[in-house]
């Protein structure tokens, strides 16, 4: 069964009630865990580019825009808890050591590495020695990149799945590429995922599935036209209701690839086939 994660990224706009109603829209989508993200901005970006100009809701430069749209611990706490009361896994891909280690206080059961961490190689065997099973991003990333990071997960003997991903916002669905998505699972030997930021509900995530993506995971909004990156390849509930039905009925339309003669061919095989006895 295909599992899917609602990423709520920074769509939550560091607004917990927004968070806890895209956390709804999920589990009312049937998602199987939703995603967050936890950055400390002071460590990832230089002054210069925190401190460089930029309008947003919340002042006039990068660093304005990015600390605003970060959680606190108490946010946490209260994502934590409705997730618990709404019975959803919920988790973190963190941009660095120190929100990673921060981050274990809450006991999540899956690691994220985000595309942009790939090659953050202490990070990664940071993540990879707590031994969860972690889906790793690989976009904008080479096969070296890809098999730096693999070796450095069987180093730990850590669970992983690799999700194949380009790292636009919105993606152009020509670039999607989903012959990857066998091709990294014979390379490497592990499941594969997709982690899509097209703008399209269904058009490269359902072929995906059908490629053998073993997770598919998208970014949610309450409303594209927010503020913010991510909003424009992301899926509004309506979108995600249908995402999710349709991976599930893809699923079963599948099958298991076993040939068998099935109870509602069987008048059709003794009417047709009379003539032979």
């Amino acid at each position: 069964m295909v599992f899917i994660i609602a990423e709520l990224g920074t769509n939550h706009m560091g607004d917990v009630k927004i968070a806890k109603k895209l956390v709804d829209a999920a589990v009312f989508a049937g998602c199987d865990a939703v995603k967050l993200q936890k950055k400390n901005v002071e460590k990832i970006y230089t002054k210069e580019f925190l401190d460089s100009p930029i309008e947003s809701p919340w002042g006039s430069t990068q660093r304005d825009m990015r600390q605003y749209r970060e959680f606190n611990d108490n946010q946490f706490k209260q994502i934590d808890l409705h997730c618990k009361r709404k019975k959803i896994p919920w988790f973190v891909s963190c941009w660095d050591v120190e929100s990673q280690i921060h981050m274990r206080k809450f006991r999540t059961k899956f690691n994220k590495i985000a595309s942009a961490m790939l090659v953050h190689e202490k990070l990664l065997h940071t993540i990879a020695e707590e031994k969860k099973y972690t889906f790793i991003s690989t976009g904008m990333s080479s096969l070296k990149d890809i098999e730096k990071a693999v070796k450095i997960f069987r180093k730990y003997h850590c669970p992983f799945e690799l999700m194949h991903c380009h790292s636009a916002y919105p993606m152009p669905p020509e670039e999607a590429n989903l012959k990857l998505i066998p091709f990294l699972g014979k390379k490497f030997r592990c499941k594969v995922g997709y982690s899509g930021h097209e703008s399209a509900a269904t058009h490269v995530s359902l072929p995906a599935v059908f490629l053998g993506a073993t997770s598919i995971e998208r970014h949610i909004t309450l409303n594209r036209s927010s503020y913010g990156t991510d909003q424009a390849a992301s899926l509004e509930p309506k979108g995600l209701n249908t995402l999710v039905r349709d991976i599930r009925i893809l699923e079963k339309i599948m099958g298991d690839g076993k040939k068998i003669v099935w109870k509602s061919e069987i008048p059709n095989q003794k009417k047709l086939r009379q003539i032979l006895v």
